[in-house]
């Protein structure tokens, strides 16, 4: 009995063997008749005298009939057969040519059901081999009766098998090759893929942009549908995003971001799957184990529209602080096969990609908003003055988080007047906020208190920069101004700064223009010019750095004289609402704008 099993254990262990299975499945061609093994089967049936001829592939666990002759209907049709019922199973056991006389006295094969189903009584198997002399099946000739089988009989089969052996191995090698091709194909899109991931979530810092570019990108190439979800943190909501590949399934994608983002415990059972292991889960059919997570009827309504068949949830990981950040739902129809294991691959790969944009999105809101309090620190507050209302704005560029040099300034003077400074400290970095922070303190060091006009003063300015040897390179404007008889004296210098614009009562403007001058920080040439204006009462200067003007397809008069227009379109607004217009109609975000709206009353 012992060695009955461990011989049982042995044939197991044969007809399971992985290589000799995939040589098998690389053959096995359906129910469809094969004219090839079918005529070699016919020769079996004439040569040997045979009722019965067969070319048989044996799988794990299901005979196949590659080619036959004289096989009784329902087998000739099917053309499969469970093991039970397979006589060359104990060929590709054996691994040699067996000849039998009479199945019904071989201990191996007597219980066989095809003795009464077939009528098979006598059986000659040769064994099939593949490139690699593994056996996948027999070709083999059944007798209705006892029969001895001649040694010319048994050489015959040997090389008719043979034959059929050339012709196994013709057709593994083609699949081989076709094999070969589609995984190179798939391994060239599977690679294409992944870069259009990585250059699409590369050129933006946005979350949600980012997860509505990825869901275009998979569903696209991958998936029938998906959903990406990003993990609430620091207080901040989740982010949901849905997609899908038939543009009309775009109002119940819309419906299930909203619905996923209200319903936060279906969401939670959504990232279930993969935030404990943070491994990705693959289902076959999508319905037992991940549509069981969600819990919202009218969610499930939508799911089922869109087609829930096999699907994935992936993981969106960080590789900075190793963990996971939110999960990408892939799904596609209940007709389509499960998700291969390179798709699979594809996925994680993706999940990981998405991980390191989202953490260039928090590093660089976390960087920006940083620059951004830096810089609004280094910016003063906006003095209370009796006839002077002051209205300023400043706009970081939007093309990085770095602090910039743009600046502005207003203070009151003891005789009752103000100055005003707008600049422009070149550079975009911690270098430039510093030096422009400088500037802003030597001005008001040299300015208050003192009745130096504004030329003087910033000709002080640039022997102090020059003396101290502070590396700085600015524009700027610096105004000075004072109550006088039926208005204002506004006295003002130019150091290669934007010209200052004058929105008068009647909703004319002035454009400051005066002959260029040098900017600060450089070699000092000599005294710098004071300009002198009167300006009536109910007027409204405006100050501002070149982020507001600068186009690359005007020159700067034509940008000044589109600011001028703007600023008469608008002149009825108020100070901080005339200062939301001009910001709005800056043609470009790519520099600081530093903005100062001086109301004299």
């Amino acid at each position: 009995m012992l060695q009955r099993d461990v011989i049982e254990d042995t044939g197991q262990s044969v007809l399971a063997d992985p290589p000799r299975l995939r040589s098998v499945r690389r053959i096995i061609g359906g129910p469809a008749p094969d004219p090839a093994f079918d005529r070699l089967s016919m020769l079996v049936n004439k040569l040997v005298d045979a009722p019965m001829g067969a070319i048989c592939l044996v799988d794990a666990d299901r005979q196949y009939l590659a080619g036959h002759v004289g096989m009784p209907d329902p087998l000739g049709t099917v053309r499969e057969m469970p093991l039970t019922h397979s006589f060359s199973r104990h060929v590709v056991i054996a691994g040699r040519m067996l000849a039998v006389p009479d199945v019904r006295a071989d201990p191996r094969m007597r219980d066989n059901p095809a003795i009464d189903e077939l009528n098979a009584i006598a059986y000659a198997g040769a064994p099939i081999t593949d490139p690699d002399g593994l056996i996948v099946g027999a070709l083999c000739a059944v007798d209705t009766e006892p029969r001895i089988w001649t040694p010319s009989e048994i050489a015959l089969l040997s090389e008719l098998a043979e034959v059929c052996s050339s012709e196994v191995c013709l057709r593994i090698a083609r699949v081989a090759a076709d094999e070969a091709r589609r995984t190179a194909e798939s391994a060239q899109q599977q690679m294409e893929l992944l870069a259009e991931v990585t250059e699409s979530l590369a050129a933006t810092m946005d979350v949600s942009e980012a997860m509505r570019r990825l869901g275009r990108i998979v569903t696209a190439r991958l998936a029938d549908w998906c959903v990406v979800a990003i993990a609430d943190e620091f207080g901040e909501p989740a982010r949901v995003s849905a997609a899908h590949h038939d543009p009309g399934h775009a109002d119940d994608m819309d419906r299930i971001a909203g619905l996923l983002t209200a319903t936060r415990e279906d969401l939670r059972s959504m990232l279930l799957a993969v935030r404990r292991s943070g491994s990705l889960f693959r289902t076959t059919d999508g319905a037992a184990e991940v549509r069981s997570r969600i819990l919202d009827a009218e969610l499930t309504a939508i799911t089922t529209r869109a087609g829930f068949g096999p699907s994935m949830i992936v993981p969106i990981t960080s590789s900075v602080r190793r963990r996971v950040l939110g999960a990408v739902l892939l799904v596609n129809r209940p007709d389509r096969e499960p998700f291969t294991a390179a798709q699979a691959q594809t996925a994680a790969e993706i999940g990981r990609r998405a991980g390191l944009a989202v953490e260039n999105s928090r590093l660089y809101r976390e960087q920006r908003h940083m620059a951004e309090v830096l810089q609004r620190s280094l910016l003063t507050d906006l003095p209370e003055i009796p006839g002077i209302d002051l209205h300023a704005r400043y706009q970081p560029a939007q093309d990085g988080a770095a602090v910039g040099g743009d600046w502005y300034d207003a203070f009151a003077q003891p005789d009752g007047g103000a100055v005003v400074a707008v600049g422009d400290v070149s550079g975009h970095d911690i270098k430039a906020a510093a030096t422009m922070g400088q500037l802003r303190n030597l001005v008001r060091g040299d300015a208050y208190g003192r009745d130096e006009e504004p030329g003087a003063v910033l000709t002080a300015l640039d022997h102090t920069l020059h003396g101290l040897a502070v590396p700085a390179s600015a524009t700027a404007v610096l105004a000075r101004v004072r109550p006088a008889p039926g208005g204002y004296a506004v006295t003002f210098a130019n150091a290669g700064h934007p010209p200052p614009l004058l929105l008068l009562p009647d909703g004319s403007v002035q454009v400051w223009w005066v002959p260029p001058e040098p900017l600060l920080g450089l070699p000092p040439l000599g005294p710098r010019t004071t300009n002198r204006r009167t300006v009536p009462p109910g007027s409204t200067l405006v100050l501002y750095t070149d982020g507001l003007i600068e186009s690359k397809d005007l020159l700067i008069d034509e940008s000044v004289r589109r600011l001028a227009g703007v600023l008469r379109a608008n002149a009825a607004y108020s100070g901080d609402e005339l200062c939301a217009r001009l910001l709005e109609t800056a043609p470009r975000h790519y520099d600081d704008i530093a903005l100062l709206l001086v109301r004299l009353n």
